[in-house]
């Protein structure tokens, strides 16, 4: 018998309905009931029977974007494997296959052997997740297949890439850390990301400040009543379009730094904007502009008065 996925909550009719593959989890996420609890995986099996029993041998890594060959390279044996066929002549044929197979061939495969390990350094040192990882690998691939990578550093692409797939991922990275990671100029990996998005028809969605919050917050150790103050300002903000055409780092700096004003949390202008990777002025501005169009300005002289 085969059971019909179900395409609505049966406890609040909602149609918002996630299924999580890790824990085999039928989720609705509006009222949070947990509607299947044993999903069936119909993916690859990995596990080998035999008269033993099951064994846990792979039978192969998984493909992946960062490594040039997508994971899907193959070697001609080990040295010591040589010394088990027949003749001299025969191992000195092998020798010479396995040396060539070694070789890289194609231009793009030296180019992206060499990126993708720039790739996985500068990846590494910002802390990114693997799918980040992955999508930046894919975007850089498409790229020099595209042939984008000429007159261009290949570290500039690279991070270009690499901020394109934080975007597309919701992963909050600014163009300074990017920049300090890379060691390639802010200005430089702007461009480039917005070369590449645009030749490759890639779609961005505009940055959401709120996504800034516990990064920031967690560097400024405050507590998580002055995050959650910060994101409220965020969304009235937002609510009357004060945050359209302004930078989402600034933004969100200025809205922490009023929250931590609000709550007692007092921290300088300084070292909001150390953390932002904005100018004072900037966090000065923003506080004014929120300030005034929100009217928090008998909240913050209440904190004080305290």
């Amino acid at each position: 018998m085969i059971r019909k996925t179900l395409k609505e909550c049966p406890e609040c009719a909602s149609k918002n309905i996630y299924r999580d593959q890790d824990k085999g989890e039928t989720i609705c996420r509006d009222c949070g009931l947990v509607i299947e609890d044993r999903m069936v995986d119909f993916s690859q099996e990995w596990r080998e029977f035999d008269d033993d029993g099951a064994s846990k041998r792979r039978t192969g890594a998984p493909t992946s974007e960062t490594s040039f060959d997508r994971g899907l390279g193959t070697e001609v044996g080990s040295t010591s494997d040589f010394y088990k066929l027949g003749s001299e002549r025969e191992r000195d044929r092998f020798f010479r296959l396995r040396k060539w197979n070694i070789r890289i061939s194609t231009a793009i495969e030296r180019n992206l052997k060499v990126a993708l390990a720039e790739l996985k350094r500068v990846s590494s040192f910002l802390k990114l997740p693997k799918s980040v990882e992955e999508e930046a690998a894919r975007i850089y691939r498409l790229a020099v297949q595209k042939g984008l990578v000429r007159g261009r550093s290949m570290e500039s692409v690279v991070a270009g890439a690499l901020y394109a797939a934080c975007r597309r991922h919701e992963v909050p990275r600014t163009l300074d850390e990017m920049g300090e990671a890379s060691g390639i100029e802010k200005k430089e990996i702007g461009r480039t990301y917005r070369f590449v998005t645009r030749e490759l028809e890639i779609s961005i969605k505009p940055s959401n400040p709120a996504d800034y919050i516990p990064r920031f917050a967690s560097a400024l150790k405050l507590s998580p009543e002055t995050q959650s103050k910060s994101v409220e300002i965020l969304e009235q903000a937002r609510d009357i379009e004060l945050t359209s055409g302004r930078g989402p780092t600034g933004i969100a700096a200025a809205a922490l730094y009023v929250a931590s004003l609000i709550h007692g949390e007092k921290r300088t202008q300084r070292e909001v904007a150390d953390v932002a990777g904005v100018t004072e002025v900037t966090i000065r501005n923003r506080y004014k502009e929120l300030i005034k169009k929100l009217k928090l300005g008998k909240d913050v002289e209440k904190s004080k008065k305290k």
